[in-house]
This record gives C-alpha cells, sequence and structure tokens, in this order.
C-alpha cells in the first residue's frame, strides 16, 4: 500500500532517478517531470482523473524550462490547496529561505538526505 502519490520535478536525470529509488524504497508512488510545464500538465490529469497527487517537490532552477518559482504560481491558481516543496541547491536563495512567501508548504535543499526527506514526507503528507 502506498504512503501518498508524489510529483517530483527536476531538470538533472540523475536527481530524478536517485530521488525516484528513495521515494519508491519509502513507500510512495512517484510520478516526474523535467520542467514545469509538463510538472503542471501531469498535476492537472491526475486531480482530473480523481488521482491527485499528495506532495509536489519542485527544483527551483530549469535553465531550459519553466522553474519551480513560475509553476507554483500556475499550480497555486489552479489548485490554492496544493502541498508543494521547493528543491534547491543554493540554500541562500530568498525562494529558499522564506520559501512560504511564495506560495510553498516547504523546502528541501540538495544534496537530500534520506532521513530529510522522509521526515518532510510524513509531515506534509503524513503517515497512511
Amino acid at each position: 500500500m502506498s504512503k501518498g502519490k508524489v510529483l517530483l520535478m527536476d531538470d538533472e536525470q540523475i536527481i530524478l532517478d536517485v530521488t525516484y529509488e528513495v521515494l519508491k524504497f519509502l513507500g510512495y508512488e512517484v510520478a516526474f517531470a523535467k520542467e514545469g510545464g509538463a510538472a503542471i500538465e501531469m498535476y492537472k490529469k491526475e486531480k482530473a482523473n480523481n488521482q491527485p497527487f499528495d506532495l509536489v517537490i519542485l527544483d527551483l532552477s530549469i535553465p531550459d524550462g519553466m522553474n519551480g518559482r513560475e509553476a507554483i504560481e500556475k499550480l497555486r491558481a489552479f489548485d490554492p490547496q496544493v502541498k508543494a516543496v521547493v528543491s534547491s541547491g543554493y540554500s541562500n536563495d530568498p525562494v529558499m529561505q522564506n520559501f512560504s512567501s511564495y506560495g510553498f508548504s516547504g523546502r528541501l535543499t540538495k544534496p537530500y538526505r534520506i532521513n530529510e526527506i522522509k521526515c518532510m514526507l510524513e509531515e506534509m503528507i503524513g503517515s497512511k
């Protein structure tokens, strides 16, 4: 039984691959996108199919596509109740420092640590 459904958006394949495996190991159903536009379409599709994501993890920096800051604005416009976490290796970025001011529910700093991901997921989604 899945503990929840997570949408992961990152432009780096290695981050997607490793985080996918960690999330699966922790018991979550996972889908991924390489940029914000694709993530938004997946989110809308799953919500329309009555199989919404419990959490979205959005990379802050996407050089060749919509980044997390742009994506959260569009996701919030579509679903004000969306739970989204901003992710970046740049912990000094204003969005990382004041994530809630930008519409995010939490933050994850790269490189991820399994225990940090586990605690954040339990906090955001809860224990099923």
